[in-house]
């Protein structure tokens, strides 16, 4: 079936941190001397060039939707190199009005006034890695800020006239409680902040915690943790969007969301992943950045950034989409998944059927959406749409 072009945002990333956390699995480096920031923002300009080049009539005609600064900790970057890149970026891709631009943010890495500077370079949502409100917490999860600095950066921001900013928090951390996680919660939504991120720590690989792994919850309590944080949130106003994400009414991130509808995005920066539809080909491909910020500098523009670059198998294409699409609390047009991969609906029927009949789908021949059986047990339905 022939592919339509989805929206297109951009990735951008920043990848040093003043300390890497135990738990993180991110690519991020820690700080040692100062970073060579006003470079890695030539190497960032040279990659979106490159990148321009390489994918030529892929990206004709295609605004960007969406700015991402992820990390590491892109508020390590002084708000004048941000405008920069910014300035520069617009004057080589089209934006839409009000494009949505994010800037995450660690608390323990910003100053009064910064925000003003960030506000003016067009940055216009910010996204603060708080993870607790429990300074207990925070020191076992490696944070380098207090909840007492959490609170202040917050409103310091909300001061500054920047009025669209996410809170990230985590529950299920070490010997933390039910009552624990409710707290957070209530000190994140005392911020009235207009979006907050609440997810599960995780012992992924290749991280102190998973070779050193603390003492979390179990299954069980988790659970109850994330169903009666659900509540307290939805009580505060903060509709669940998707698995993870909770937001005021109108203030879903536009950039999430693109990536959960399948959307398209380049990725610039180092270990950046993107994903770019090619209706030319019928080819959906994939490309990521090398990972290291000094080998990345050292290649900025050339074709030595790339990491790696493969078109996804038609055979994995069902998967892929779903691995975003199901995360979605209310699902997605059917319709949508043969515009977004070009395979025809019949070819995943009898997946579709089966996880209607054990209650995981609902059985909506129009829809796709999961059931609240198949949000927790969501590993296993997207991995039932594997070839």
């Amino acid at each position: 079936m022939p592919l339509l072009a989805p929206p297109l945002a951009l990735y951008v990333h920043m990848p040093w941190c003043v300390k890497k956390c135990p738990y993180c699995d991110f690519n991020s480096h820690g700080v040692r001397g100062e970073p060579p920031y006003a470079a890695y923002v030539d190497a960032l300009l040279s990659d979106l060039d490159a990148d321009r080049h390489d994918f030529g009539g892929a990206l004709q005609d295609r605004p960007i939707v969406s700015v991402f600064f992820g990390g590491g900790t892109p508020s390590l970057f002084a708000p004048e190199l941000i405008a920069r890149f910014l300035d520069e970026a617009r004057a080589r891709l089209p934006f839409v009005d009000a494009c949505e631009v994010t800037l995450e943010t660690n608390p323990g890495t910003v100053e009064h006034g910064r925000f003003d500077g960030y506000l003016a370079a067009g940055v216009n949502r910010i996204s603060f890695g708080i993870q607790s409100f429990d300074d207990d917490k925070l020191k076992r999860l490696g944070r380098i800020h207090s909840s007492t600095e959490a609170e202040a950066a917050v409103k310091s921001a909300q001061d500054a006239g920047i009025d669209n900013i996410n809170l990230d928090l985590m529950y299920a951390l070490p010997q933390q409680t039910l009552l624990g996680a409710l707290n957070d919660v209530d000190r994140a939504v005392a911020l009235q902040p207009t979006h907050i991120s609440h997810y599960q720590l995780m012992l992924e690989p290749n991280t102190v915690f998973a070779a050193h792994p603390p003492p979390l919850p179990d299954d069980d309590t988790a659970w109850a943790m994330q169903e009666a944080c659900e509540a307290r949130l939805a009580e505060a106003g903060y509709a669940q969007y998707e698995i993870s994400a909770y937001a005021q009414a109108g203030r879903r991130c536009a950039h999430n969301l693109n990536y959960w509808r399948f959307g398209d995005y380049l990725g610039i920066g180092a270990g950046a992943h993107g994903k770019l539809t090619d209706t030319s080909t019928g080819d959906i491909v994939r490309r990521w950045k090398t990972r290291h910020p000094n080998t990345y500098l050292e290649a900025a523009g050339k074709p030595a950034r790339i990491g790696g670059h493969a078109a996804v198998p038609a055979d994995e294409l069902a998967f892929e989409y779903m691995l975003n699409a199901l995360r979605l609390i209310e699902g997605v047009p059917l319709d949508d998944f043969a515009a977004r991969t070009g395979l025809p609906v019949e070819q995943i029927a009898a997946r579709l059927a089966t996880g209607r009949q054990k209650g995981w789908l609902e059985n909506d021949p129009r829809y796709l959406r999961t059931t609240p059986l198949g949000q927790r047990f969501l590993n296993d339905v997207i991995g039932s749409f594997l070839a």
